[in-house]
């Protein structure tokens, strides 16, 4: 089996400060990623009270940066993935 190829890093906003989670990713994490050698490929997903980063890497993973401690209801989560299999794009209706 080869090395984990994407990361999934999840964090839960503190009450009330989801919007300034994504913020923060928007100004600080998503031009990390854009900087960071070996990213192919980033995105953000967010819903009620989440924030959740997909990562691909041309070879490898590397952990994301955290975020401030004060907008989190408890430290972010990361776990490495191996992409094995993709889909072709949905056909419209």
């Amino acid at each position: 089996m080869s090395d984990p190829d994407t990361m999934m890093w999840e964090a839960r906003a503190a009450d009330g400060r989801l919007g300034e989670l994504l913020d923060w990713a928007d100004t600080e994490l998503v031009p990390w990623l854009q900087h960071r050698p070996g990213v192919t490929r980033y995105e953000l997903y967010s819903a009620a009270d989440r924030l959740v980063v997909i990562v691909r890497f041309d070879q490898g993973t590397t952990p994301l940066p955290d975020a401030p401690p004060a907008l989190l209801a408890r430290p972010a989560h990361q776990w490495p993935f191996r992409r094995f299999g993709e889909g072709p794009p949905a056909s419209s209706p």
